[in-house]
C-alpha cells in the first residue's frame, strides 16, 4: 500500500484563502502563498489550490499565486478553477503546478480530460466532483462552485472520468464541507467500489480520527482546510493517528 497522503486545501477568492461551511459564508483565512509555505515547513504531502470563484466568474485561474507559492514550495502542488481548455493547463504546468483538477469544466466538456491527459500525462489530470446527497446512497454532480446542480450521477460520474483518462479523483462532499462532522464514508466506499483512481477524501474534517475513517474508506489523499487554517489541528497530528492506526504515511523528516 502507498503511503496516504496528508493535503492541506486552500480555497482561494481574490487572492486570499476562505473558508466556508457547505460552500457559503466565507471568511478570511490568510495569505495563499504564507499558507503553502507553513504547510510545506510542517510536513505536508501536497497542497491543492483551488480558485473557488472563477467557473463561476468565468475567468482563469490565478496564475501569480501559483507561480509564487511554486518559487518557494517543495511539494506537489494541485491547482484548479476555471481550467476550461489545454492552453490553461499548460499555463498553469508552466507556472509550477504539477497536476491540474477540472471540475465544471468537465460537465461542459469531458474530452477536456482526455485531451489534457494525452498532451501532459494521466497524472497530471484530476477531476474534482462536488457531490451532494440526493438520496439513500445517491449523490449529485455540482458545479461552479457548488452553485449548479447538474442532476449527474456522482459515482457514474467518476466511473466517467477514469474512461476519459483522468489521474485522480478529488471528491468533495458539499454536505460534510465545513461541518468538521468527518468525511461522508458513504460516498468514499461507493467511489472506491467504482474505480481504481486515487481518490482524495474532502469536506468534513474536524478531528484528528476523521483521517483514520477516510483511510478506512478508501481514500489515498486527505484533505483538509479549516482545522490546519485556523490551528486546531496539525499536519504532524494527523500523521500520527495514521500512523498509530498502522496506516502508511511518509515520515515527518522526508515530507520536511
Amino acid at each position: 500500500m502507498l503511503a496516504l497522503r496528508v493535503i492541506p486545501c486552500l480555497d482561494v477568492k481574490d487572492g486570499r484563502v476562505v473558508k466556508g461551511v457547505n460552500f457559503l459564508e466565507l471568511r478570511d483565512a490568510g495569505d495563499p502563498v504564507e499558507q503553502a509555505r507553513i504547510y510545506d515547513r510542517e510536513g505536508a504531502d501536497e497542497i491543492t489550490f483551488l480558485d473557488i470563484t472563477a467557473s463561476h466568474e468565468g475567468r482563469d485561474t490565478m496564475l501569480d499565486v501559483v507561480s509564487r507559492t511554486a518559487a518557494q514550495v517543495f511539494i506537489p502542488l494541485t491547482v484548479g478553477g476555471g481550467v476550461r481548455a489545454v492552453e490553461a493547463m499548460r499555463r498553469l504546468l508552466l507556472a509550477g503546478a504539477d497536476k491540474v483538477s477540472v471540475n465544471s469544466a468537465f460537465v461542459s466538456d469531458p474530452a477536456l480530460v482526455t485531451r489534457g491527459a494525452e498532451a501532459f500525462g494521466s497524472q497530471a489530470i484530476v477531476v474534482a466532483i462536488d457531490a451532494r446527497s440526493s438520496g439513500e446512497g445517491k449523490w449529485e454532480v455540482f458545479t461552479h462552485g457548488g452553485r449548479r446542480g447538474t442532476g449527474i450521477d456522482a459515482i457514474e460520474w467518476i466511473r466517467e472520468a477514469e474512461r476519459r483518462g483522468a489521474g485522480e479523483i478529488l471528491l468533495t462532499s458539499m454536505d460534510r464541507d465545513g461541518t468538521r462532522q468527518g468525511f461522508d464514508l458513504g460516498l468514499l466506499r461507493a467511489a472506491r467500489a467504482a474505480v481504481r483512481l486515487p481518490i482524495v477524501a474532502s469536506g468534513g474534517v474536524g478531528a484528528v480520527e476523521h483521517f483514520v475513517e477516510g483511510a478506512g474508506a478508501g481514500a489515498t489523499g486527505l484533505l483538509a482546510a479549516s482545522v490546519f487554517h485556523y490551528g486546531q489541528m496539525r499536519i504532524a497530528e494527523a500523521k500520527a493517528a495514521l500512523e498509530q492506526a498502522g496506516l502508511p504515511v511518509r515520515p515527518m523528516a522526508e515530507a520536511a
